[in-house]
Formats: structure tokens, C-alpha cells, sequence
């Protein structure tokens, strides 16, 4: 068997957990999965994997194994994709994950100019608000909201990530403007169908932070769904100003308390750590940063 491919395979195999997974990954059968660790067993004379029905771990001979693998398939990569980095040319398929809000309003149209420069990268973006694994599920690239936790990923600090609360002009002609933070309960309100979000408001303004229950007059567990909402009159809502910009520059919304909002939330754009990584990454994350990037922004370790 190829050496080189059996490594890939169990380096795979470590990494997705079990035979079956990586198989699937390679589009081959359990079976043949199989032999490849085992061929290279027999090359090492020692066993790589302790496996039960149940679960499976690395021997001591295979932990260190794995190791070594992982930095050679990294110094193949790198060897291959010299060509490609000495001519400055970004091509393949660039697979994105990013939250639904920002990945719609924000990110879709900058992958549109992205593509423009770089034609001969396809991205494949993907928008949703679960917390997926970057490097399990295949992505080069994820954009991230909310602090993070050390890991093995690389972040890019982007601008923090602002909610603003408005409202139609209709519903403020029937209803009144809120004046202070407290007035906001006798307004209907529109929130988010979770319990984090409850129907208590945290708000932060020139006092700090100020608590403010609601009444909600419709919870949705879509960011969209309440924009529409509060752009038919049904009431007040407050949600990331990338959703609502728009709206609030055409005076479709109207900013109500503009003095307070949700604490902002930091935004970032995550790697994998690879050493030289592929010229469609290197420019993607360099033409995002460029577009939404924090001025004086560090790199630092990210959660996976």
C-alpha cells in the first residue's frame, strides 16, 4: 500500500475517532480502512490503536506516531502548494462557516468581491448559528461571535459585533417613543424564542447596566423573522445593527434609547494553525480583516 496514503488514513482515523468516520471521509469501506492501519502495524511491529466496541485509543507507539504523521502530511502540504504561493496564485474551493445575521447582511456580499479578485476560488459558504467544530467539519475558515476560549485555532480580532433597538415609524406613531430604558415596559416587544434571551433586556448605558423586563409580543428563533416583524408595526426589537442598517438608512426603523444597547460582543476570524497556509486562505483572511477588521487587532489562540 501507499505509505503516504496509509499515514493520511491514520491520521484521520485519530482524529475523526474511528475507523468508520474516516472512512466515510475517504469514501472507502470499513474494511479496507482497516488495512491500511494495520499495514503500517506491520511495517512499525507494534500497535497503533487499542479499540473496543465502544471506543478507541492511541498506544504509546501510536500517540508518538501520530505525532510524527501529522508534522510529515504538513511538510507534503507545504511542498505542494509552493508553486501555487511563488506565482501568488489563490484557487480551490474555500469552505466558510459564519453566524446567520452576519454571514447574510455582511459576509455574502464581501465573498462576492472576494470572487471578483480571485476567480479561480469557489467559496462555499455556509450560515448558521450552531458552534461547529472548524476543523471536524472541514472549514478553512469561521467567523465566530462571542469570547473565546484557548485553543489550537488562530483568531484575527474583528470590530465588535453592536445590537441597536428600534422600532417602525408606525408602531412609534401609535404607540409612543420610549423616553428612558424602564418605558420599554409598556411597550411590546419582539425577542429571541431561547431561554438565554428571557424577558429581561440588559442594556448598558451612561448609568452601566440597566435590567429591563419586557413583554414580548412574539419570540422567534430567527433574526430575520423578527426584523420583518418590527418592519410591519408589531413593536420594538433590538437585534445586531448589521441586520437592521439598512432599514434604520432608509427610515424603514427608527433607533429608539440610542444611548443603550446590549453590551457589545467581540467578533472573530478563525484558522486552522497551519504553518503556511493555502494562498485562498491567506487572501481571504487578509480581504476580510481588511473589510471588518479592528484597527490594532492581535492574533491569539482561538476555541475550535
Amino acid at each position: 500500500m501507499d505509505r503516504l496514503e496509509s499515514m493520511t488514513i491514520f491520521v484521520r482515523v485519530v482524529e475523526r475517532g474511528s475507523f468508520a468516520a474516516a472512512a466515510e471521509e475517504f469514501r472507502l469501506t470499513g474494511t479496507m480502512v482497516g488495512h491500511h492501519v494495520r499495514a503500517l502495524e506491520a511495517m512499525l511491529g507494534g500497535r497503533l490503536l487499542n479499540r473496543t466496541t465502544r471506543r478507541q485509543s492511541l498506544t504509546e507507539l501510536g500517540s508518538h506516531y501520530y505525532e510524527r504523521c501529522r508534522r510529515i502530511l504538513a511538510d507534503v502540504r507545504d511542498a505542494e502548494a509552493l508553486g501555487a504561493e511563488l506565482h501568488g496564485a489563490a484557487r480551490g474551493r474555500l469552505r466558510v462557516l459564519s453566524p446567520v445575521s452576519f454571514g447574510v447582511h455582511a459576509l455574502a456580499p464581501v465573498c462576492v468581491d472576494y470572487r471578483a479578485a480571485h476567480p479561480d476560488v469557489d467559496i462555499d459558504l455556509v450560515v448558521s448559528d450552531r458552534v461547529l467544530d472548524l476543523v471536524d467539519e472541514g472549514f478553512d475558515v469561521a467567523v465566530r461571535i462571542g469570547e473565546l476560549p484557548d485553543s489550537s485555532l488562530i483568531a484575527r480580532r474583528l470590530r465588535p459585533y453592536r445590537s441597536v433597538i428600534c422600532a417602525a415609524p408606525s408602531y412609534l406613531d401609535r404607540h409612543g417613543v420610549p423616553s428612558v430604558p424602564a418605558d420599554l415596559s409598556q411597550h411590546q416587544c419582539l425577542g429571541f424564542a431561547h431561554p438565554a434571551a428571557g424577558r429581561r433586556w440588559r442594556l448598558h448605558g451612561p448609568e452601566g447596566e440597566v435590567v429591563v423586563p419586557v413583554s414580548l409580543a412574539l419570540t422567534a428563533n430567527n433574526g430575520e423573522a423578527l426584523r420583518m416583524a418590527a418592519l410591519s408595526g408589531l413593536g420594538i426589537v433590538m437585534q445586531p445593527e448589521i441586520l437592521l442598517e439598512d432599514d434604520l438608512r432608509a427610515g424603514r426603523l427608527v433607533q429608539v434609547l440610542p444611548d443603550y444597547a446590549p453590551a457589545a460582543r467581540p467578533m472573530h476570524l478563525l484558522t486552522a494553525a497551519d504553518r503556511r497556509p493555502p494562498a485562498k486562505i491567506g487572501t481571504f483572511v487578509d480581504f476580510i480583516v481588511k473589510r471588518f477588521g479592528d484597527r490594532g487587532a492581535l492574533r491569539k489562540r482561538a476555541q475550535s
